[in-house]
């Protein structure tokens, strides 16, 4: 069974990395779930959203027993100094929403999730408020599914968007289950000319992220940084 579970939120943050995976669904409280399979390492594309992850997570606690879990994929930069492509590793993952916060296993600097596509203007808050290198929706969610089951939780997350950046009302497209629907998006964006711009600098943004986020979770691997520390797992049991 897969010692390692990997939560991203959509399949375009890590195809690259999943696209020769093991392939297989399963079914966890009455939801269907797509899986990535490759030796000991699980993935799961869970969704956009805190719901979504936590969903995502318990999933895969409930259907591999992982000993580790990461929150892998895009996130916005906060730090005026990070870029597209610059890939985040944080110590502390904090919930905007109530000011919480939870300690990965390594790492450094602070991830902050919020509860939508954040802003420039929320962007510079959450920096100013929190401390924050990094913002995105779903690490604080899979934390809390780690930390209510012992197991050891880490985030890797890579910049799709930096400080300036402002989407282009993407966030809409967005359902309950935390799909997004890349046709219905693609159709509002056709007709409005005045964003054609923005959309082509995130997709190029997006593709530049996610071979950066594959490319460091493929290292991670080869240097066995991937794994769970055998003697901290111990504990927990």
């Amino acid at each position: 069974m897969p010692r390692v579970a990997i939560v991203a939120a959509l399949e375009r943050e890590v195809r690259p990395l999943v696209k020769s995976w093991r392939a297989t669904e399963r079914e966890h409280d009455g939801r269907r779930f797509h899986f990535f399979e490759n030796g000991e390492i699980v993935l799961i594309c869970a969704g956009i959203g805190a719901a979504a992850a936590r969903r995502g997570a318990e999933a895969a606690i409930a259907k591999f027993g992982p000993k580790l879990i990461y929150s892998a994929g895009f996130a916005g930069a906060l730090n005026p100094k990070l870029k597209v492509g610059d890939v985040v590793r944080p110590r502390v993952v904090i919930n905007a929403a109530d000011g919480s916060r939870i300690a990965a296993e390594d790492g450094e600097g602070v991830l902050v999730s919020f509860g939508s596509i954040a802003s420039p203007e929320q962007k510079t808050k959450l920096h100013v408020s929190f401390g924050g290198d990094a913002v995105d929706m779903e690490a604080a969610a899979v934390a809390y599914a780690a930390d209510a089951r012992g197991i050891a939780f880490r985030a890797l997350k890579a910049i799709s968007d930096e400080i300036d950046f402002d989407f282009p009302a993407t966030q809409r497209f967005v359902d309950s289950e935390g799909k997004f629907s890349e046709g219905s998006f693609a159709l509002f964006a056709a007709v409005r000319p005045w964003l054609w711009s923005r959309v082509l600098h995130l997709a190029r943004n997006s593709k530049h992220a996610s071979h950066s986020l594959c490319d460091a979770l493929r290292n991670l691997s080869a240097t066995g940084e991937l794994e769970v520390d055998r003697s901290k797992a111990s504990d927990r049991q």
